[in-house]
C-alpha cells in the first residue's frame, strides 16, 4: 500500500523532477491510499495557482485511489504521533492513514525525513 503525501501530488501534477519516480506509484490504483486531508491540500494549492479546472482535475486524479475520512480514532492516533515526531497537523493525519493501512508514504516534505515507512524523495 501507498500514500503519496500532498507534496507528491503537487510535484506529480507540475511534472517536476520526482513526477517519474511517483508515476508507477500514482498509477497503481489498488494501492494507492489517499487521505482527505490531503485532498484539500492539493485542491488549496491547485485552486491558487493553476486554477479551478485544474484543481479539479487534480482531485479526480486523487478519487481514483481509496479515500480514507478523518475519524475520530485516526485524529487521535495523528495527535499522537504528531507530538513524538514533532509534526505538523496535517502530516500527522498523513503518516497515521498511512500506518493504519500498512502503508509507504512518498513525500518531498522534510518534516518526514527519517520516519519508519516513509521514501523521503529529497526537495524539489
Amino acid at each position: 500500500m501507498n500514500v503519496v503525501d500532498s507534496s507528491g501530488w503537487l510535484e506529480y501534477f507540475a511534472g517536476g523532477r520526482h513526477a517519474r519516480t511517483l508515476e508507477p506509484v500514482l498509477e497503481d490504483i489498488e494501492s494507492l491510499v489517499v487521505p482527505a486531508i490531503s485532498v484539500y491540500e492539493v485542491f488549496k494549492v491547485l485552486l491558487r495557482e493553476a486554477g479551478e479546472e485544474a484543481a479539479i482535475q487534480g482531485v479526480a486524479a486523487m478519487q481514483r485511489g481509496l479515500i480514507v475520512d478523518l475519524t475520530v480514532q485516526r485524529a487521535l492516533d495523528a495527535a499522537a504521533l504528531s507530538l513524538r515526531h514533532s509534526l505538523p497537523m496535517a502530516d500527522s493525519i498523513i503518516l497515521a492513514t498511512a500506518r493504519e493501512h500498512g502503508a509507504t508514504v512518498w513525500t518531498l516534505d522534510e518534516d518526514f525525513r527519517g520516519l519508519q515507512d516513509v521514501r523521503y524523495l529529497g526537495t524539489k
